[in-house]
Parts: C-alpha cells; structure tokens; sequence
C-alpha cells in the first residue's frame, strides 16, 4: 500500500454542543438496565451529583485518548468549569502539542501491518495513524521555539505552571492544555518526564538551566484536598494518573464520589484493574461515598455521561 492510500481520513476532535441531541440517551439504557447499561446510568446520576455537590472535581485519563476525537470533548469539559484539576500522563502533552500545532492524526486498523508502517514512516496507536512529521519533530519545534522565552520568564517551573506557559501560546480552541490555561485549571502530570515534551525539556534544559519542581505540584494538590469540603473523581483508564488521583484523596479520608471508566479486570491484583471497593480499604475512598465502576471503551462511554451533563 503506499502512504496515500492510508492517510486519508483525519480524527476530528468533538465538543459537547456535538452531543445536544444525545443527553437523553442514557434513558433508553435505564430501560435496558441489564449489565453494562445498568453501572452507565448509575455512572450518570453519580456524575451529576458530583458536579452540583464536589468543590473539587478531578478528571484523570490516559493519553492514548487525546489521540481520538475525545481531545476535544476533554477540552470542553474543562472550558465549561466542569471540572477544576486535571490529572494525566506525559503523552497527553505530546498528543496535545502535536495536534494543535498542525499534527494531522488519522483514521487506521488495528490489523494493518506494522513493518509496512514503519517502512512508510506512520506509527499506530491502536487505529490511530501518526504519521512521523505529525509527532516528534512538531513537538520538538514547539519546544525549541518557547523555551528560551520561558526560562527567561523564571528558571524554576511547577509543571502545571509550565504547561499554563504552553497553553497561552496555543490557539487551537480544541486544545487541553489552552483550555486549561483559560480557566486555570491545573493540568497534573506526575510522569512528566515520560514522553517526547518531557525528553525535550531535558535536553534544553542542559543549555538552558529550566528546573521543573513536581513538589510544587504535589503542594497544589495537598492544598486542594485539604482546603476541599467535598471531592469526586472521574477517573479514565489506569496506571499513575488514576494513582495519583486517589493517593492524594487518602489524606482526607478519600473521595465522596468516584466513577472509574475502564477495560481492567481485577483478577490479577493490578491498581489499573483495581475496583473502587479495594480503594475503600486503602482510605483513598470513603464508604459512604457514591461509586461505581463502568467497563467499557471510554471513546464510547465517555461521551454519554458527558451528554447527560447537558440535560
């Protein structure tokens, strides 16, 4: 196949005015009550209740869903003052630096063959395309270009503050990290390091002398918990950023309202499969706090609660 032939379609980012007609949908699941359909409906009214009850709301998901249309119902969620702390990891920036710098991401297989990607300079993300030119050399760019004017700004950075720096510079009204930087919600990224915008604050940072303080970020979290009279959590997918979520929940005697979205099973002891009853035990949330876990793709899940919100 030649390039052409695959790089046709790009993944277009959705709002929440794309789902007005949808808000009413996880009615018909309430009629279907059985299985999935029954822990989406419970997932909604627990959303809601979290919304209108919760000071702080954390959203936390995984990076391989910025890479979707979902970046932008991410971003709208945050506009909309739904949420106000963000909690992610280090691809997250990278997929959203990429795309809002003219990174073209496209519609794919999860079947083609990934030797014939690779000679044809595309990676994949599941069905994702990434051509090359639409990754790394975009968020290397954007790097070299802002660093120097950054760190002449101040040489020490909170993550979230740096990241607000990004974001101000960013135009695209589909960006995380500009609809951050508008609301000034902090964007939490514990694993920072773990990806290309991380590796090239590193290396600038030889020439450069930027520091970036993640105990400041840890300092904002604790301030927020504690300063809090009610937190809940929505919580896409596993790993540090579902992690970091409800350790710092622990300290104050966990979440009141917990929806975890998510494709891990519990059988082998992992935190990313963990259910929310096994957080009970370790205090990160309370036993009377509203929870339920919904197994699911979340590019599917996802949009339903979110339109329930517009009801």
């Amino acid at each position: 196949m030649k390039r052409e032939d695959l790089l046709k379609e790009v993944v277009e980012d959705i709002t929440l005015d794309d789902l007005k007609n949808y808000k009413d949908f996880y009615k018909i699941l309430d009629k279907i009550y059985g299985f999935t359909a029954e822990s989406v409906v419970r997932g909604v009214k627990i959303l809601n209740d979290m919304i209108k009850e919760a000071d702080l709301r954390f959203l936390s998901f995984t990076a391989n869903l910025v890479s979707t249309g979902l970046r932008g119902l991410f971003a709208d969620l945050i506009k909309k003052g739904y949420f106000n702390i963000i909690i992610t990891t280090g691809g997250t920036i990278d997929h959203d630096i990429a795309r809002s710098f003219g990174g073209k991401y496209y519609k794919g297989l999860f079947e083609y063959d990934d030797s014939m990607l690779r000679d044809l300079e595309i990676h994949r993300l599941g069905n994702i395309l990434v051509p090359m030119e639409s990754y790394g050399k975009v968020i290397e760019d954007v790097v070299r270009k802002y660093v120097n004017e950054i760190t002449n700004i101040k040489k020490e950075w909170p993550v979230y503050e740096l990241l607000w720096e990004f974001g101000k510079r960013i135009s695209d009204e589909h960006s995380i990290l500009r609809a951050a930087y508008e609301r000034k919600v902090p964007i939490i990224v514990p694993g920072v390091v773990d990806g290309s915008f991380g590796t090239n604050l590193f290396i600038y940072s030889q020439f450069t002398n930027l520091k970036i303080n993640l105990f400041e970020d840890m300092k904002l979290i604790k301030d927020l918990v504690f300063s809090c009279k009610k937190s809940g959590a929505l919580i896409i997918g596993g790993g540090i950023s579902k992690h970091h979520t409800i350790w710092w929940n622990q300290f104050k005697d966990g979440l009141d309202y917990a929806i975890y979205i998510t494709t891990a099973q519990e059988y082998d002891g992992s935190l990313s499969g963990a259910k929310p009853r096994e957080a009970i035990s370790w205090n990160k949330i309370k036993p009377s706090g509203e929870n339920v876990v919904i197994y699911g793709d979340a590019t599917i899940i996802l949009p339903i609660l979110s339109a329930s919100l517009l009801g």
